[in-house]
């Protein structure tokens, strides 16, 4: 009886999901970080404010990519992803997803 009653209990144990750990992959991008962003700033201030990119493209060296994504068990991947642009040295677009904020074109005289 006792030996039933010890590989009954081993059996139910063997049934439970293994444990698994949240992943938590990029740079996250806190809503007090972006409202310090703001057109114009330059490369070095940009990397101050949020860190360095988590995508360096070779082919764009002027869009810089912070993606973040986050996996937790049972629930919705959470993903945010932030792009800037740049012309030169200066910061002159940022696309989040939810908004594009781009630099005033210049005024003709």
């Amino acid at each position: 009886m006792r030996f039933i009653l010890i590989l009954l209990s081993l059996m139910l144990v063997s049934c439970s999901a293994p444990y698994k750990m949240d992943i938590r992959q990029g740079n996250i991008v806190t809503p007090e970080m972006r409202e310090k962003l703001k057109i114009g700033m330059t490369k070095p201030q940009v990397r101050y404010v949020l860190g360095s990119p988590t995508i360096n493209d070779a082919f764009h060296g002027n869009r810089w990519d912070y993606v973040y994504r986050l996996e937790r068990r049972g629930k919705a991947t959470e993903k945010q992803n932030m792009t800037l642009y740049f012309e030169g040295d200066n910061l002159v677009r940022i696309d989040d997803g939810s908004q594009t904020v781009e630099a005033a074109p210049a005024k003709a005289d």
